[in-house]
């Protein structure tokens, strides 16, 4: 129901079948294409600022550290590594950069590259008996031989909504952001809770209003550093909003204001600005603004 957003596709098949197939992987290894992202994950570019490609021959023979992302449609196997010490790279690229020039299912193999190698690299130990870990299964399984443990990649869920009362649309201002601009309201899934339950949790605490009901609309995975944000429109009470100290203000705007904002771009200079083009932040506002709040939900918040 929402596109335009980076980082959805990664246009790979996982083949799963074939991650515990060691033999199988190096392989494949020679002729994969080898994501190379950097510690602080940014991606491998060159100079004039696309993807670095290179094969796992021209890198040396198959590393342990190398995780296995799946088969391209082309048959190409595509491996995720962070960059060895002194290898010879152009440029570094911030992917939330790259995402507005590169092709949308190269965005979304670099974001998935990026994802496992943040875990990997947070999970060298077991957090049962702190024995190093043994990655397997193309490294999606990190197996502790001490306690005998197994451990694998995370995603943490949140969820992202745009609350509209009838007439106008619930957006909020979180400190350090540029000036001018405003967004739609998100926040973290807790232990026990639906997420729906955290759409109207989430609202109350940052803003006072009352979610009377929403529906799901579609998800972005957000490999900064591992969520997956569920995108929800809803309806909420129109009460004046109140802060808790989370955000540095809220405010419901008309659709006159959010169709002046989505024409105006990046400039701030005459108004609020929206959220940016690459995020499903933005693709809520514009389905809210095309579609309006819905008047009924099947999932009402009691």
């Amino acid at each position: 129901m929402l596109s335009g957003y980076a980082f959805g596709d990664a246009g790979l098949d996982r083949s799963d079948a074939l991650r515990g197939d060691a033999a199988a992987l190096a392989g494949l290894w020679p002729d994969a294409r080898v994501l190379l992202l950097d510690a602080d994950g940014r991606a491998a570019a060159d100079a004039d600022g696309q993807p670095l490609r290179r094969s796992g021959a021209q890198l040396g023979g198959h590393s342990s550290e190398a995780i296995f992302l799946g088969i391209d449609p082309g048959g190409q196997a595509h491996y995720a590594l962070q960059a060895p010490a002194g290898l010879d790279v152009p440029r570094w690229i911030d992917l939330r950069r790259a995402a507005t020039s590169w092709s949308p299912t190269v965005a979304g193999a670099f974001a998935y590259a990026r994802g496992m190698l943040h875990w990997r690299a947070r999970s060298r130990h077991c957090g049962a008996c702190g024995q190093r870990l043994e990655f397997q299964r193309g490294g999606f399984v990190g197996h502790c031989p001490g306690c005998g443990s197994d451990h694998y990649p995370r995603v943490d869920p949140a969820v992202i909504v745009a609350v509209g009362d009838g007439e106008r649309l619930l957006l909020g201002r979180q400190p350090g952001w540029v000036p001018g601009r405003w967004s739609v309201l998100a926040g973290f899934v807790e232990p026990g809770e639906t997420p729906e339950q955290a759409v109207a949790r989430e609202v109350h605490e940052e803003t006072g209003v009352r979610v009377l009901h929403c529906r799901y609309l579609a998800a972005q995975p957000w490999p900064f550093p591992g969520s997956l944000m569920l995108g929800y429109i809803a309806r909420g009470e129109p009460a004046l909003p109140r802060l808790d100290g989370e955000l540095e203000a809220a405010r419901w705007f008309t659709r006159e204001e959010v169709g002046q904002a989505l024409a105006r771009g990046e400039d701030a200079s005459t108004g609020p600005i929206m959220p940016s083009a690459l995020s499903i932040a933005r693709a809520l506002v514009e389905y809210w603004y095309a579609e309006g709040t819905p008047a009924a939900s099947p999932a009402s918040i009691g």
